[in-house]
């Protein structure tokens, strides 16, 4: 599907009091927006993760960019270079009503990816899937 790379960087740190962490890329090619299954490698080790691509409408944003929630992840990576490979989009990019409708969404999101890597809430691998960088 795609792949991209860049450094990790602090944008508004939304998605931790969202409940959701990420990892900010800003991107340089065009890559078609909404919310993707993928995986992300830091320092050579692979994790599974769920990524948004694009504007953040709901908060009415400007900048287009990628915002990578690892699963179960819990280093602090700002500055690290990391690599991301999107391997299926699971929905569009779109504007909701309320941080709390957003908030339902991405834990639907997750539900999702979780069942296609087949991980339970602890990231134990069940399942077969995995991406080759």
């Amino acid at each position: 599907m795609y792949k991209f790379w860049g450094k990790v960087r602090t944008h508004n740190k939304r998605g931790a009091g969202l409940g959701f962490p990420t990892a900010n890329i800003n991107l340089i090619k065009h890559i078609p927006d909404g919310i993707y299954i993928s995986q992300t490698k830091i320092k050579g080790k692979k994790y599974f993760s769920l990524t948004f691509i694009g504007f953040a409408k709901t908060f009415n944003e400007k900048s287009f960019h990628a915002e990578t929630y690892i699963f179960d992840f819990k280093q602090n990576i700002y500055g690290y270079w990391i690599s991301v490979a999107l391997i299926k989009k699971i929905r569009s990019n779109q504007k909701f009503k309320s941080v709390d409708n957003l908030i339902k969404q991405m834990k639907k999101d997750e539900a999702i990816a979780r069942e296609y890597f087949r991980l339970d809430s602890n990231s134990n691998f069940c399942g077969l899937k995995v991406y080759q960088f």
